[in-house]
């Protein structure tokens, strides 16, 4: 069920403590002629949008006009009524970009035709600050959805490329035609990768495809943010990692104090399959962020034999009322990254019945006997709390695979039924040591208290 947007800045506005942004000080609204050449002749820093002349219907020009502008300060004042804009375009750094509490930039009906086109695209700038605590940037997803637009996922609110130095701060993004937030590599043969990111206190709720998908990132920060709602395409999940080329980065990513929440299929998703052996090493965090809902609460798959090194820590986080898994990991090669869960919480997950994938609050699956050995996994101070009877772990194998390879921790189980678990010996190694309740998962028969084949 979609939930009102306004409730989800009223928790992070709480959680992060922050003020919205005082207008009292900033430059009157309205067309200002003499304004507008006193920032083009550099003797004003601040520029006002509606200075070069708020337009009901389409005030594109005004805006670009404005961003185009000398000034290191751009207002994106509150008026009566939206913005309504085509896509915009950042083509300079060094640029602060401010909406006004109840500020509201809208994509105008009827365009946006292009495939790619996005409500404000950055390509190859550095130093940019978009700061918008009560502000809304809200494009016509189910415009986007219907004839006659042609079917796509890549109309943004926000799409950075090659970009260093940024800060999104406060603004609520809503129901794009792809995802809330992008960033990726540039077009231009510049960057490889977007580098040195702060995202806080954001609100990216009904998008298409995710609320934020993180293409080629190094030194990112994503913090106290609410990613919610997303349905339309795959992989329609609420943060989505997933490097497009071989060469691209994945590299000091921290998440945390995140909410996600209904996404349609994935809550917290890494897709690793284009990385090989000689990638860059991915480093990652996802540090207390809570997953409600979504068919996965925490999916990770890799799918390649000589996948990526470098580690995916999971610390801190709560699952609660996934439909099929809470934590799904696929294709995890045993001598490629490392994923380490460390003090998880997986409450009431794998809600409904039913479908290909073995409904278990964790399960870790093979898929392909393209990576022979698997594993390279680490839970420690895992949590499962469940009313169902069945297994609280499943473990699958396939024709021509080798085994679950280093897979070892504790996870604790807490079921009116007994811990169990599922797993076939033929498909686990011996440095598969893991334990549930204490008990080694492989060896043990069933007696109450376990379940091994």
């Amino acid at each position: 069920m979609k939930k009102n947007t306004s409730s989800y800045v009223g928790i992070l506005m709480a959680m992060s403590g922050s003020l919205l942004l005082s207008t009292a000080n900033l430059p009157a609204n309205g067309a200002d002629p003499e304004a507008v050449a006193r920032v083009m002749a550099g003797e004003s820093a601040t520029a006002n949008a509606a200075w070069w002349g708020f337009d009901p219907e389409d005030s594109t020009e005004a805006i670009q006009a404005a961003l185009d502008s000398p000034a290191d300060r751009v207002i994106i004042p509150k008026t009566e009524d939206p913005w309504i804009v085509r896509p915009l375009h950042v083509r300079r750094g060094d640029l602060e970009i401010i909406f006004e509490e109840g500020a509201h930039l809208m994509a105008k009906k009827g365009e946006f035709r292009g495939l790619n086109d996005s409500l404000i695209e950055f390509r190859d700038v550095e130093n940019i600050v978009l700061r918008g605590y009560g502000a809304t940037l809200q494009m016509r997803k189910e415009d986007y959805q219907n004839p006659p637009y042609e079917p796509a996922q890549w109309r943004m609110c926000l799409i950075f490329r090659g970009c260093r130095n940024v800060r999104i701060l406060g603004l609520t993004l809503l129901e794009s035609g792809g995802d809330g937030i992008y960033l990726g590599r540039s077009l231009d043969g510049g960057s490889v990768a977007c580098e040195d990111f702060v995202i806080r206190d954001v609100v990216a709720d009904g998008h298409h495809r995710q609320g934020m998908s993180v293409i080629s990132a190094r030194n990112l920060l994503v913090e106290n943010s609410v990613f919610s709602n997303t349905s339309g395409t795959g992989p329609s999940a609420g943060i989505c990692l997933e490097p497009n080329r071989a060469n691209e980065y994945l590299e000091n990513i921290v998440i945390r104090n995140c909410l996600f929440d209904g996404n349609e299929v994935l809550g917290m998703h890494v897709w690793l399959g284009h990385l090989r052996a000689e990638s860059p090493p991915v480093s990652i965090l996802w540090d207390s962020n809570y997953v409600r809902g979504s068919h996965y609460g925490i999916h990770f798959n890799t799918m390649v034999h000589d996948g990526p090194r470098g580690m995916i820590e999971y610390r801190n986080n709560i699952v609660e009322g996934s439909e099929r898994n809470g934590l799904l990991v696929r294709g995890q090669g045993a001598d490629s990254i490392r994923l380490v869960f460390d003090n998880n919480f997986f409450y009431n997950v794998s809600t409904v019945d039913g479908g290909g994938m073995p409904r278990a609050p964790i399960v870790l699956h093979a898929q392909t006997a393209r990576q022979p050995k698997q594993g390279g996994i680490e839970f420690r101070n895992t949590f499962v709390y469940d009313k169902r009877d069945r297994p609280a772990l499943v473990v699958t194998g396939v024709d021509g695979f080798e085994g679950w390879q280093d897979v070892q921790g504790e996870i604790t189980v807490a079921n009116p039924h007994g811990a169990r678990w599922d797993i076939d010996r033929e498909w686990v190694g011996e440095d598969f040591t893991l334990t549930i309740n204490g008990r080694p998962v492989v060896g043990s028969r069933e007696d109450g208290s376990g379940t091994g084949r």
